[in-house]
């Protein structure tokens, strides 16, 4: 995948990529907003300690540089589980007070609604993008390790297919910028964790002085044991706590830092 990610870019743009010709997903960088510190500069959550002016400031940036523009653009109250919601037409005539109280827990989203922006956003947790070409539907998850232990990404799926009918050989699936390997060292109870739900610890595990896991292979093997074709799963190959001044990484920051926002949307 080629992301022509500069200096300046505040979002990848996966356009060029042949996968997603009817929809338009990002990720952004730490590049152009106006927060400080740990958050510098184009933080987009309120939800992790940065000034409340500067995310207000840095979504109005970031809305203002995308090529096409949102009716709507939904931010999830994420807690590392495996909640999905459907952004639908019963969601979207909702007050704002009730759209904030039902998606409290949620991380990951689907839709099938028009020009409606649904986001997750992460710091070395791994964003994955779903688009199914048939029925015109998406999804985007947020998966730590412990959503990831819990198979988010199969939930997701599995809500795809009961709303919207769609088959795992529709869906074209992106894993986006996200921790690697190398820098994702783990405890034994992380670990066993993983074991313990059946994971393939032989490919998604490896022992240097202790334990490291591959999220992306992680993310990976849930996708194609639900049916996803591999040759329809790519990844951005992007480290966060490698490319930390590019990304965000909570690893490297703390976790009172910034966060990427990682959006899809259909066209």
């Amino acid at each position: 995948m080629k992301n022509n990610l500069s200096p300046t870019s505040i979002w990848i743009d996966y356009k060029q990529n042949h996968i997603f010709p009817d929809v338009f997903a990002f990720s952004t960088t730490r590049y152009g907003g106006v927060s400080v510190g740990s958050y510098a500069s184009l933080n987009c959550n309120l939800l992790n300690g940065d000034e409340v002016a500067h995310v207000v400031e840095n979504r109005k940036r970031l809305l203002a540089s995308l090529p096409v523009t949102p009716q709507e653009v939904i931010y999830p109250i994420q807690t590392h589980e495996t909640k999905v919601a459907s952004i639908d037409k019963q969601f979207l005539a909702l007050s704002d007070a009730e759209k904030q109280q039902s998606l409290q827990g949620i991380d990951a989203l689907i839709t099938q609604e028009i020009d409606i922006c649904i986001t997750v956003s992460t710091a070395d947790c791994v964003p994955v993008f779903l688009y199914d070409s048939q029925q015109k539907a998406v999804s985007i998850i947020h998966a730590g390790w412990r959503g990831m232990v819990g198979k988010i990404i199969s939930s997701a799926l599995k809500e795809m297919s009961l709303r919207y009918g769609s088959s795992p050989t529709d869906i074209h699936a992106i894993i986006g910028p996200s921790i690697s390997l190398p820098a994702f060292e783990v405890g034994e109870e992380v670990y066993d964790a993983f074991a313990l739900a059946g994971f393939p610890m032989h490919r998604i595990a490896r022992r240097y002085n202790k334990w490291h896991i591959d999220l992306w292979e992680a993310a990976t093997y849930l996708l194609t044991e639900f049916g996803v074709p591999i040759e329809q799963i790519e990844r951005s190959k992007l480290c966060t706590y490698t490319a930390h001044q590019d990304f965000f990484s909570a690893r490297r920051l703390g976790v009172a830092s910034g966060r990427i926002i990682s959006g899809i949307m259909l066209k």
